[in-house]
C-alpha cells in the first residue's frame, strides 16, 4: 500500500550513538605506526596525543562539562589529592557518555591492545577511580602508583586514558602532568594538560606519576578531564605484582606529607561507603 506525502516520515535527527565518535582512521594509523614510541617512553611506556578527537566532539563533551558546584562530584581532599571526580553513570551527562561507551569500546580496546601490546584488555563499566575529574585552583594530586586490582572485579589494572578539555591554557596555570623515575629523583616528563591532548600510559606498582603542585589557574577556571582505566584477568605472565594495594602516594625529594584525622579516617573507611558519606555531606 502507498503512503500519500502527508503519510511519509521524516529521518530522525542523528544521536548521540549513530555519530561517528571515534577516529577509526585515525587510530589505526597511530596503533600502527606509534607502538615503539609507546614502548620507548621513559620514565614508563606512555604516548601523548595532540588532537585525538575530531574537534567537534571534544568541544560538545566541554560544552556540557558539569560545573564544580554540581552536586553529583564527590570530593577528594586530603592532603595528597585535592579534586573532584564523577564516575555515576547517571550524572555524566549524555553526550559524554556516550564518548565514555565508545572508549570503552571493542574498536577502542584494539587499538589500545595493538598500540600498548598488551592483549586482551578489558574496559570499566564502573569507571572506578576515573570518569570526569575536575581540579580547582589550589587543587593537585600528589605524585603516586595507582590502585592495582578493581574493587569488585579483581581484574589487574594494567592501563590509564586521559584526555584533557582545557582550552586556553597556558604554562604559568601548572596542571602539567607529570611522570617520574622509580627512584622519585626527578620528573622525567612534564606533559600541560591541553584541549583534546591525550595520554595514554602502563600502569605498574612503581609507574609515578601526578601533578603534584597546588593548581595556578585563574578563579573561575578549572582543570578539567576524561579518564578511563583498563584492565586484564591477569598481569602475572608480564610478571607484574599481584597483591592487591591502593594509591601509593610518593614524596618528592624534600616534601613531606601531613597526616590528618580526616585522612586517616578515610583510609580506614570501606571505598562504598566513604563515597555515601562524601554525597551526604554535599546535601
Amino acid at each position: 500500500m502507498s503512503m500519500s506525502a502527508s503519510e511519509t516520515y521524516s529521518k530522525p535527527p542523528a544521536s548521540p550513538a549513530s555519530e561517528e565518535l571515534l577516529p577509526y582512521a585515525r587510530m589505526n594509523q597511530i596503533a600502527e605506526t606509534k607502538a615503539e614510541e609507546y614502548a620507548a617512553g621513559r620514565p614508563f611506556p606512555h604516548i601523548v596525543i595532540d588532537d585525538f578527537f575530531d574537534p567537534k566532539v571534544v568541544e560538545r563533551v566541554l560544552s556540557e562539562f558539569p560545573s564544580k558546584n554540581d552536586k553529583n562530584w564527590e570530593t577528594h581532599d586530603i592532603p595528597e589529592e585535592i579534586k573532584l571526580q564523577s564516575k555515576s553513570e547517571r550524572a555524566i551527562p549524555l553526550y559524554t557518555r556516550q564518548v565514555l561507551y565508545a572508549m570503552n569500546s571493542y574498536g577502542f580496546l584494539q587499538f589500545l591492545e595493538k598500540l600498548t601490546g598488551i592483549p586482551k584488555l578489558l574496559g570499566d563499566p564502573e569507571y572506578e577511580g576515573g570518569g570526569l575529574h575536575q581540579i580547582v585552583p589550589g587543587g593537585k594530586l600528589a605524585i603516586h602508583a595507582d590502585f592495582n586490582r578493581h574493587m569488585n572485579y579483581n581484574l589487574d589494572r594494567r592501563l590509564n586514558v586521559l584526555v584533557y578539555l582545557n582550552k586556553n591554557w597556558k604554562e604559568e596555570y601548572g596542571g602539567h602532568f607529570e611522570l617520574w623515575d622509580t627512584s622519585m629523583t626527578k620528573a622525567e616528563k612534564k606533559v600541560l594538560p591541553l584541549f583534546n591532548r591525550m595520554v595514554i600510559f602502563t600502569t605498574t606498582s612503581e609507574s609515578y606519576h601526578g601533578h603534584p603542585d597546588p593548581l595556578a589557574c585563574p578563579p573561575g577556571m578549572t582543570r578539567k578531564s576524561m579518564a578511563l582505566y583498563y584492565y586484564t584477568v591477569s598481569s602475572a605472565a608480564a610478571g607484574e605484582q599481584t597483591s592487591r594495594h591502593t594509591t601509593l602516594f610518593q614524596a618528592r625529594p624534600g616534601e613531606q606529607f601531613q597526616s590528618s584525622a580526616k585522612q586517616l579516617a578515610r583510609d580506614l573507611t570501606p571505598p562504598a561507603l566513604w563515597r555515601m558519606i562524601s554525597r551526604a555531606r554535599k546535601g
